[in-house]
């Protein structure tokens, strides 16, 4: 759940790029949930993911650590969202060189429980 939005942050750099990226807190789900700070990172990014405080969504991110004066940082950057009620997701268009599939293959059959009673309940180790 997306609890607050940390603001955008904008600037120029040292190639004399600009840049912008905006920063969110989501908690995640579960029996102990944890407060996760992320970022959207490119003016394109920041305009199409917007991120309503209260509403859930599934995020898609990279996370990356790197070192600086020997001590590590850890950025979690999303890259794709969808609220998680199933509506489409938004991300950053597909790159042109991104396989088309034109045809589903055959699913094979599931293969049997290996863990599931043979009728024989006198030994229940699975091996």
């Amino acid at each position: 759940m997306i609890i607050q939005n940390l603001g955008v942050l904008e600037g120029v750099s040292k190639a004399g790029n600009a840049w912008k990226k905006q920063e969110w807190l989501m908690e995640t789900p579960g029996q102990y949930p944890k407060k996760v700070k992320f970022t959207v990172f490119g003016e394109n990014r920041v305009n199409n993911m917007q991120f309503e405080p209260g509403k859930n969504y599934i995020i898609s991110v990279d996370i990356e650590s790197r070192e600086y004066n020997g001590r590590y940082y850890t950025d979690v950057t999303a890259y794709a969202m969808r609220p998680a009620d199933g509506a489409a997701p938004t991300a950053a268009p597909a790159p042109a060189a991104a396989p088309v599939a034109t045809a589903a293959p055959a699913q094979p059959a599931a293969p049997a429980d290996p863990f599931a009673s043979s009728g024989n309940d006198t030994d229940d180790l699975p091996f």
